[in-house]
């Protein structure tokens, strides 16, 4: 007898439920208690359960009592099968939509590639001393990929800062107008603002599951499309801040000298709060280089390689090496970021 017979019994529902259990497949717990003489003799009472012992009256629980109620996976392959349903029809409207994310992320990894070590490092050590006018942040970049390419990491450095080069731009394309819209819209703040916050808590390896179903694997926007879902809300809710958080009185002297709507935005807010829009960017890079790592597991190229094949081949030297340099190039592109962060700081000062 299960334990909820004697309720659906006192409720009268037993006609409905059919007499028990449905005669499906058995639960793996199922199949272990009875391995295990976890049954009784046919025609023996089973003992009653102690109170202290009652399952919680869940799907599966109910279900052994009452045929006619579904289990928990009965609900889960219900989901599954309405993804499968709508899967087609989705992929026919996201294809032409995303193909350009997977052309952009190869012609990034092809020229980055293209270009040889001795024109890209000191490229990148032009860029970060024009963009941050710091010696310490400057040696820091040439340090860091000097050593990469010592230890031939350099290839795989270089693809991880393709693709967040062109993850991050889209991510601050996407996501710095949905913050000013969100600015100018309480309606629309209230309605961004759970999908957000559902981003922004959703495991990493979640973002995969669907794109998965939906994109082949060998396919480039896969992998582009979870770091640009995943990385974009930093921007989004930082830009959003960063213009509610313009002095009042500052907008009221717009208004006083007839600035439009336009005009106050681009004039006024925009650069006030262009430190938080920066910041929000730095946070977008830094999430875009930890999901280029889990983004591995579907053909992303890169030092999450290398992390990848330390954890299945047991090598604990390349995973330690390869994570080594994944945290070289965050606290470069971090210093480097908050560095042009300052330097805006202070042109607005003066």
């Amino acid at each position: 007898m299960a334990t909820y017979d004697g309720l659906f019994e006192a409720l009268g529902l037993g006609d409905w439920c059919g007499g028990g259990a449905t005669g499906g497949p058995m639960t793996m717990a199922e199949l272990l208690a009875r391995a295990q003489g976890g049954g009784t003799p046919d025609g023996a009472a089973e003992p009653a359960v102690p109170l202290l012992e009652t399952p919680f009256p869940s799907l599966d629980a109910l279900n052994q009592a009452c045929g006619a109620i579904p289990r928990s996976r009965d609900m889960t392959r219900g989901v599954e099968q309405g993804f499968l349903a709508i899967k087609d029809p989705l992929k026919v409207v996201l294809d032409p939509i995303t193909q350009p994310l997977s052309w952009m992320l190869d012609l990034s990894l092809e020229a980055f590639q293209a270009i040889p070590w001795f024109i890209m490092i000191p490229l990148l050590i032009a860029i970060a001393w024009f963009s941050t006018k710091k010696a310490g942040v400057t040696l820091l970049v040439a340090f860091s990929f000097l050593f990469m390419a010592f230890i031939n990491y350099y290839d795989d450095a270089i693809q991880t800062l393709s693709i967040i080069f062109v993850c991050t731009i889209i991510a601050v394309l996407l996501g710095v107008p949905v913050g000013i819209a969100m600015s100018r819209s309480n309606a629309l703040q209230r309605s961004v603002i759970p999908v957000l916050d559902m981003l922004q808590t959703l495991p990493t390896f979640v973002y995969l599951v669907p794109l998965i179903f939906l994109f082949s694997v060998t396919e480039s926007k896969l992998y582009g499309i979870a770091i640009i879902l995943y990385a974009i809300v930093p921007v989004i809710r930082l830009t959003d801040l960063g213009i509610r958080l313009v002095d009042k009185d500052v907008i009221e002297a717009a208004d006083a000298f007839g600035m439009s709507s336009r005009q106050k935005l681009w004039g006024v807010q925009i650069p006030l709060a262009l430190p938080n829009i920066m910041a929000g960017v730095n946070q977008t890079i830094m999430m875009s280089l930890a999901m280029v790592v889990i983004a591995s597991l579907v053909s992303a190229p890169g030092l999450g390689v290398k992390v990848l094949a330390g954890i299945r081949n047991l090598e604990l030297g390349v995973g330690l090496v390869a994570g080594f340099c994944i945290v070289l190039l965050a606290v470069l592109l971090d210093r480097s970021t908050k560095a042009a962060l300052g330097r805006i700081d202070a042109s607005d000062r003066g």
